[in-house]
């Protein structure tokens, strides 16, 4: 057999083709594939993603909307704390002693739900003492009031009790209705004469304003007073 030179195979091997190279379509065709995967990955994250965060959203808004119902169902059972009285001089707003007058104070709540104290007039207003609201005004008790007031003006104010206290007769409602007390000075035996069931928090100068008011010699104001609205609130 006649032997091969090395120049010729040399020459040979360079005349053999090498493997083919990857086409430019093929590689766009991959990209594209892998462009695709990438952003349907991404879609369905997104999708979960947000889909937990409403469903987390409305866990709380459930849940939120739940203590509402609770804490409100919660004040319904126990009733208004507050009270704004209207005047017409202004704003009284009171906090009513539930613990202390539950009785006293489910009457009064009773007598503004059904507008009771809508007009009531301070008819009388006894300085360093009480202002007092009734719509019955019963001369009889004129003399009354008048020594009382004597009285007290002369009183030690240490001995007294607080100032700004609501209270109400310690009578039958019935036929005059639900009348309102509130001290403007202390008063030593206040209990003895008037049940109490709140205080004024807000609104004190329009209580010492309306005692400022001009009377006759009677306690009586010479330029009417009057409540107008009686608002019961769960909260200030």
């Amino acid at each position: 057999m006649a032997k091969i030179k090395p120049q010729a195979l040399l020459l040979q091997s360079k005349k053999k083709k090498g493997p083919s190279g990857i086409s430019v379509p093929t590689i766009m065709l991959y990209g594209l594939i892998v462009a695709v995967m990438v952003f349907f990955l991404f879609a369905t994250y997104r999708h979960w993603s947000r889909r937990s965060m409403i469903q987390t959203q409305d866990d709380l808004s459930s849940t939120e909307g739940e203590n509402t119902f609770i804490e409100h169902k919660r004040s319904d059972v126990n009733g208004p704390t507050y009270a704004s009285i209207t005047t017409s001089k202004g704003l009284i707003t009171v906090e009513l002693y539930k613990d202390g007058s539950p009785d006293i104070v489910d009457e009064f709540v009773d007598f503004c739900q059904k507008g009771h104290f809508k007009g009531m007039r301070f008819n009388r207003v006894v300085k360093h003492f009480v202002i007092h609201g009734s719509k019955v005004d019963k001369p009889e008790g004129t003399e009354d009031w008048t020594s009382r007031g004597k009285h007290y003006s002369r009183l030690d104010t240490s001995l007294k009790h607080e100032a700004f206290m609501l209270g109400t007769s310690k009578t039958n409602h019935e036929g005059g209705g639900f009348d309102l007390f509130i001290t403007t000075a202390p008063i030593p035996d206040l209990n003895d004469k008037i049940n109490v069931f709140g205080r004024v928090i807000k609104g004190q100068d329009i209580v010492q304003e309306i005692e400022e008011v001009d009377t006759d010699d009677h306690y009586r104001p010479k330029t009417p007073v009057q409540i107008n609205e009686v608002t019961l609130k769960y909260s200030i």
